[in-house]
């Protein structure tokens, strides 16, 4: 993802900066998506995996980025307090 997009994406709820989800909480997102544990914002349940994802810095949300596009709308995004095996620290 270009650098100059990432510095001025924020979430759209609280504003606060994304940065790009890691090997390891991208992982642990797919694993808890497979096993059908995931659900978005508005309670749709999220069936596909993540090919790519922001995550707030506070590590509250998750948006996913499709073909290099943010999807970084309030709705679409994933709360991190239901993955139960998401890493502590990035």
């Amino acid at each position: 993802m270009d650098k100059r997009l990432l510095d001025i994406l924020c979430c759209p709820v609280s504003k606060v900066p994304v940065r790009p989800l890691s090997r390891a909480e991208l992982d642990a997102l797919n694993n808890a998506i497979g096993s059908s544990q995931v659900e978005s914002v508005s309670g749709v349940a999220v069936r596909e995996a993540l090919a790519e994802g922001l995550i707030t810095t506070d590590r509250k949300v998750i948006y996913r980025v499709e073909d290099g596009i943010p999807v970084m709308l309030p709705e679409e995004g994933i709360g991190t307090t239901q993955l139960r095996d998401f890493p502590t620290a990035a």
